[in-house]
C-alpha cells in the first residue's frame, strides 16, 4: 500500500513539473512575440512621425 502511495506522489510531482515547464515556456514565447509586435508598432509610428515632420 505504501509503495502505491509513493508511486502516486511521484506521478503527481512529475505532472506538476511538466505543467510548470510548459507554462514557463509558453509565457516566454508569448512575451517574446508581444515585445516584438510592440517594437514593430513603435518603429512604424516613429517612421510615420519622421515622414510627417520632414514634409
Amino acid at each position: 500500500m505504501l509503495e502505491k502511495i509513493n508511486k502516486y506522489n511521484i506521478n503527481i510531482k512529475l505532472v506538476i513539473i511538466v505543467a510548470s515547464a510548459v507554462a514557463a515556456i509558453t509565457a516566454a514565447i508569448t512575451t517574446f512575440f508581444v515585445i516584438k509586435a510592440k517594437k514593430k508598432k513603435d518603429d512604424e509610428q516613429l517612421e510615420e512621425y519622421l515622414d510627417y515632420s520632414i514634409q
